[in-house]
């Protein structure tokens, strides 16, 4: 069985299914406008951000380019100055040369000489090794095992550890 409704009912009834809808309607055209204006700042934010980015791109590519030119600039460096440093090696190798044919016996002139290798062992070159004829061997078992006695006091003398009496 169907109720009657009067006009009156209906018109309430109309009335404020209206209000409910423009309600809902309004509070769509709302979301529906923010969502525009969130819409418009992303847009504008990622205008920006692509802006940067490019900029980001080019800095990182002149960076690179910059840091390849470096690296050459550096290598080319390095390696002229190793050559200066080869080419004082061998003049210190000549000089230690000389002044050892000229001061064998000089302490000053063997330190020079370790220096000047140990300098051209650090650049990798091969210091020339000394004739056998220019180094004095030393014999531990000649030192050991004497063949004949030893007389202390000439032995000193030879070593420069004791000054020689004049006998007079």
């Amino acid at each position: 069985m169907m109720k009657r409704y009067k006009e009156k009912e209906i018109a309430v009834l109309v009335s404020r299914l209206k209000e409910e809808y423009e309600a809902v309607v309004r509070r769509q055209r709302e979301a529906a406008e923010e969502l525009k204006e969130e819409n418009r700042q992303l847009r504008a934010r990622l205008s920006v951000l692509e802006g940067q980015r490019s900029e980001v791109s080019a800095a990182l590519m002149r960076a690179v380019a910059e840091g390849e030119r470096i690296k050459q600039e550096s290598l080319a460096q390095t390696d002229s100055e190793k050559k200066e440093l080869s080419l004082l090696a061998e003049k210190c190798r000549l000089l230690s040369e000389r002044l050892i044919r000229r001061y064998p016996d000089e302490e000053d002139v063997g330190d020079f000489k370790t220096f000047t290798d140990a300098l051209l062992t650090r650049l990798g070159e091969t210091p020339e090794e000394p004739d056998e004829e220019d180094e004095p061997v030393f014999d531990m078992d000649a030192v050991l095992n004497p063949k004949e006695p030893l007389d202390l006091g000439d032995l000193c003398k030879n070593l420069g550890l004791m000054e020689e009496e004049n006998e007079s």
